[in-house]
This record gives structure tokens, sequence and C-alpha cells, in this order.
């Protein structure tokens, strides 16, 4: 009697047409159909969990704005902008539950923060959807360019707020996106571009229909590596984005819309209560047009606040006042080594001062104290003996010295 030959029984491939064929009670499988049915598998789960309908903490402005005091010191008027846009924004979403009026259609407004490096404009996002406890992604706009051209398509950040949902797509359409540097795409006149320019307008064009909401095909793992991927369906109509850029150079344009540089004796009264050294409080919509973004992107940011420079006070409070404050991240660092930390006054008067001769805002007080505390980082955990560790003025200056930074020339 001849002999039986094990074969898979899915797709009935003999044994010496596969790599592994696994023997059951009453048949067997091979390797290729182990891997389809996991593939299979993991689209149920995938479906199954699309289905499911996350919830997110609706609060008040106030409330809202009350949980940001707790992180980000200062900036007052543009946390209550923030705070009222992103609470009118889910409202939306609880009222589209409720179908019963539908005469009047809410639309979303998305937000435009100009400001400074080092001021909170990333930090004050992130924050925000924490509270909610949406998803959340940043992507930064220097490396998106228009589809087709090296870079970064603009389908890319949805699949990065995609990754953050865990791929579920119902928890993806109700999230936060923060694109920074939206300065860095401007074009650079006023009138519009004669050459390609794929990185500049072509971009502002590309993220239209994205901004005000539409169907978009994201594919989940990048489109140019895996070309062969299957598409994922994004709706962005509930969507928040959040811009946020610098803008160098727009204090020029919004003084020049004041003409704060006018004088003689019809000169305005309004003019002259003007706040030259807060500029950017006067910012509107034309500013952002007079300095490259296109009239329909403008249009799809409806809503425009600015973050203050940091002033010494203010840098003095980030220091030590917020939750997650960088002298308590210190502190606690060393505590895991059971050393206390402490800083006197002067020291941090002395990292406050050197963060704004240089012009670095929040983010130069990490990297002042970085290189402050580098060598007690490195030494105290491997001795016995010391046990705490006190900053004074005279030991900041003195580690500040041996630092790259204080080779640099001040600006």
């Amino acid at each position: 009697m001849a002999k039986q030959v094990e074969r898979c029984s899915f797709c009935g491939r003999e044994k010496r047409e596969t790599r592994v064929l696994i023997a059951g009670l009453d048949g067997h499988i091979c390797e290729s159909c182990v891997q389809q049915a996991q593939m299979i598998l993991q689209e149920e789960l995938l479906t199954e969990k699309q289905k499911e309908v996350p919830d997110f903490n609706l609060l008040k402005p106030a409330d809202i704005k009350r949980h940001l005091d707790q992180f980000i010191i200062g900036q007052d008027e543009a946390k209550k902008i923030v705070s009222v846009a992103v609470y009118n924004h889910y409202k939306r979403l609880y009222r589209a539950k409720d179908r019963r009026d539908d005469e009047v259609e809410i639309e979303k407004s998305n937000i435009v923060i100009v400001g400074e490096t080092g001021t909170g404009k990333t930090l004050l996002a992130r924050t925000i959807a924490r509270i909610l406890n949406v998803p959340f992604c940043i992507a930064d706009a220097t490396a998106l360019t228009e589809a087709g051209y090296v870079g970064e398509d603009v389908e890319s950040i949805l699949a990065r707020l995609l990754q953050v949902a865990d791929y579920n797509i119902q928890s993806a359409e109700r999230g936060i996106v923060f694109i920074d540097e939206i300065d860095k795409i401007a074009r650079k006149g006023d009138n519009p571009s004669i050459t390609r320019d794929v990185s500049g307008e072509g971009v502002q064009q590309a993220l239209l229909k994205m901004l005000e909401g539409s169907i978009v095909n994201v594919p989940p793992q990048g489109g140019r590596k895996h070309p062969e991927q299957r598409m994922i369906q994004i709706n962005t109509q509930n969507i928040l984005f959040i811009t946020g850029g610098a803008f160098d150079g727009i204090e020029k344009k919004i003084s020049n819309r004041l003409q704060t540089n006018k004088i003689g004796y019809k000169t305005d009264k309004k003019r002259q209560n003007i706040d030259k050294d807060n500029i950017l409080q006067y910012i509107t919509p034309v500013d952002l047009k007079a300095y490259g973004l296109i009239p329909e992107l403008v249009g799809r940011l409806p809503i425009v606040t600015h973050m203050h420079t940091l002033d010494p006070v203010t840098l003095r409070r980030i220091l030590t006042e917020p939750k997650n404050a960088l002298i308590k991240q210190y502190v606690k660092l060393f505590e895991l080594d059971n050393i206390k930390l402490t800083f006197d006054e002067e020291a941090l008067d002395f990292i406050v001062k050197k963060s704004i001769e240089f012009k670095l805002g929040a983010r130069g007080l990490r990297s002042i104290l970085e290189g402050i505390m580098t060598d007690a980082m490195f030494e105290l955990p491997s001795k016995t003996t010391t046990r705490s560790l006190r900053v004074t003025a005279s030991l900041v200056e003195e580690k500040f010295q041996k630092t790259s930074m204080a080779r640099l020339k001040v600006a």
C-alpha cells in the first residue's frame, strides 16, 4: 500500500513544496497559510477595534484654562483663546450625536499660533490633547513637499496621527494635529509664484482640503516605501488642526500696517498707544497673508493668537512653578539616586539671565541647565559619601564657563 503524502489541508501543497508543515489532529497547515491567516485575523481585529467609540473629556473653557495654568506659565490670552476654540470644536462632536436639528451646521475653527521659539506653542497644544484624552501628533511642515517630490507627502501627517491612535480610525478622526513651523512653507512674496514652488505654496495648496475637512487616503506605513499597501480612508472633518510658527520678521509687516513709524502733527493718538515691545498682539490674518500664506489657507485658519515674549519674571516662574518644572525634574532625577538637590535663588537668576541673553526662551533654560549639571550627574551617582548637592551662583557660573554656550557671542 502506497504511503499517503502529507499536504496542507488549506492550499493543498505537498510537504516537499513547503518550508514548514505543521501537523494537527486531522490535518496540516503550511507556513504560507499561517501567514495569511494571521493577516486575516489582524484585519478582523482592526475592524472590531474601529467599531469601538472611545470617550474624551469635554471640559468647559474655564476648566481647560485652569488645567493649562498648571503646566504653562503666563500666556493668559493665548490659553483663553485656545480653550474656547477647543471647547467649541469638541462640542460639535457631541452635537453630531443628536441629529434632530440639522438646519445649522457648525464648522470647525482651526488655530494658528504665532510666537518666538521657546514660548510654549507646542507645549500648549500637547497639554490640550492630554487634558481631553484625544490622540495628538506633531508634524513638521519643513519636511513636507507636494506629492511626487522628495520629502514627505501631506498625507503622512494623518499617518502619524493614525499610529498614535493605535490605528483606531474613529479615535484618530477626533484627534488634534499640531503642524509646527507653518511659516516655513510661506511663499517668498505676496504675489503668486511664477515657478513651481513644491515646498512652499504647493504644500499650502495640498493642505487646503485636509484642513477644511475631506476624506483622505492615508498610507499607514508610508506611501513611497510600501506602494502596494492598502490605503486607509480618514475623514478630517472633526480633526482639529493647530498650526504654529515663529514667523520671523512678521513684526515689520504689522508695523507697516499700523504705520507705527509715522510722525507729525496729524499723528493718530491710537497709534501713539501701540505697544511696540509686544507688536505681535496686533497680528491679524492680513499680516499672515502679507507674510506669504495664501488667502485660501489663511481662511481655513480663522483663529489667530500669539505668544508673548518671555520676560525674566516669567522665565523665573517657568523654572520652578509648573507641575513639570525643570527644577522639579532635576530634583527628581537626583532623588532616584538618593541625592538631595537644592538650588539657591541667585543660581536660578543667573540661569534666567543667560537664557535671555541668548534669546532661547524656555528651551534655553533646559540647555543651560544640562550644561551646568552634566558634571554632577556624571560623578555623584558613583560616590557613596556625597548624598546632597547645593547649587550656588558661583558653582553655576563656574560650570557655565566650561560649556560650549559660554564661547558664543551674544547677538
